[in-house]
């Protein structure tokens, strides 16, 4: 475990990216890594101050809000000409971009997930370099899993020892992430749709060959990073949550949300969707508008965590409403027991599947582009109208 907390200790401030802003490059990491020592007092020395709802709200409110701030890039750019100016730099040269703080969105639901876990009496004992290990794990910093406190320290606690079954699992897994990043996403990536090439397909077909090469290019991105970070963790002997499972083919969107990072889509169902469904059932409310308002809540939340835009909003909106529409749809097939067999079967589920992923490439649309209005011109092209 000591040398797994050195490493990512070590990570925590080498990989963090350079800023133009004087001293930030360091201060950053440092801020990480004493933000997650503060929550370990508060949850291990606290001496029962996160049984107080106001006091663990607070503190949830305030990695909300760091979280507001730094996915709002007018908010950011604020705070980089407030940054410049302590410094005595020229502020009229702030840029959002001189704030990037590595791996703040995973450390931050780690954390409120200890919060929030504390408080409901289901966080185990951790002692700080346990807690700091898991917060700050290098592999996960830079694209997750979101593992959970119980599971991970389970994993750190079971006596290792250098063997052939995990070495060679490990580097598979690093070699096939590497080859999906490196090889796959980033040859996409020089014909993947974005904001340069969006005006320049002229034909429908053209603008589709941008969405298919930018739908594909984000999975074997992200998907790769993952399996570099599973991998990684299993050269020290941890197994770390999967977070993609052939999402594409999935035969309906909320099979495909089950299998499309899993962990994030847990972490939501968790601390969000789970709680206000047992709220909402004690305010009387149709069983639709209860699903309605618990999936679009969700998925504008999952929208915003990517970026503060009207596109991850339009983005959000997109999957709410598909989810709903299949959502009732399945409804009302389990009640008129609408059932196919066979080769039939096989059809629809062949069907559902090329019917979901374009579904969810045209919502990469929104996800890819930066305005509405080129989004909506894109989307335009797709169908023949521009």
């Amino acid at each position: 475990m000591a040398l797994l907390l050195v490493i990512s200790l070590v990570a925590l401030f080498w990989l963090q990216p350079s800023s133009p802003v004087r001293g930030l490059q360091m201060a950053l990491p440092l801020t990480s890594l004493l933000m997650t020592g503060l929550v370990w007092l508060l949850c291990y020395r606290g001496m029962g101050i996160l049984s107080q709802p106001r006091s663990l709200n607070v503190v949830v409110a305030v990695m909300v809000g760091l979280f507001v701030l730094l996915k709002t890039d007018a908010l950011t750019q604020g705070l980089s000409a407030a940054l410049r100016a302590i410094n005595g730099q020229n502020t009229s040269q702030a840029a959002a971009s001189d704030v990037v703080w590595l791996g703040f969105s995973y450390i931050a639901f780690r954390l409120i997930h200890v919060l929030r876990d504390k408080a409901s009496g289901r966080l185990p004992a951790l002692n700080l370099p346990e807690f700091v290990t898991y917060v700050l794990f290098a592999p996960t910093l830079l694209a997750g899993p979101i593992d959970r406190a119980e599971r991970f320290a389970k994993e750190l606690r079971a006596a290792f020892k250098p063997n052939w079954p995990d070495l060679l699992a490990g580097g598979q897994r690093l070699l096939i992430g590497a080859f999906k990043k490196f090889a796959l996403a980033d040859t996409l990536a020089l014909i993947a749709l974005n904001e340069h090439n969006a005006s320049q397909a002229t034909s429908t077909w053209g603008a589709w060959l941008l969405v298919y090469a930018y739908a594909l290019r984000l999975y074997f991105d992200f998907s790769g990073y993952s399996d570099m970070a599973i991998g990684a963790a299993r050269l020290f002997g941890l197994k770390l949550p999967e977070n993609f499972n052939a999402p594409y083919l999935k035969p309906n969107l909320t099979v495909f949300w089950n299998n499309w990072h899993m962990t994030l889509s847990q972490w939501f169902r968790a601390y969000w969707f789970n709680p206000l469904s047992r709220w909402l059932r004690g305010r009387q409310l149709s069983t639709p508008t209860m699903i309605l308002i618990c999936q679009s809540s969700t998925m504008l939340l999952i929208g915003l965590w990517h970026g503060i835009t009207w596109n991850f909003v339009a983005w959000g909106a997109w999957h709410a409403v598909g989810l709903f529409i299949h959502n009732r749809w399945a409804d009302l097939a389990k009640q008129r027991e609408w059932v196919l067999e066979g080769r039939a079967q096989q059809l629809a589920t062949v069907a559902g599947a090329i019917a979901t992923f374009h579904f969810v490439a045209l919502g990469w649309v929104w996800f890819a582009l930066p305005s509405l209005s080129l989004s909506w011109q894109v989307l335009g092209r797709l169908v023949g109208m521009m």
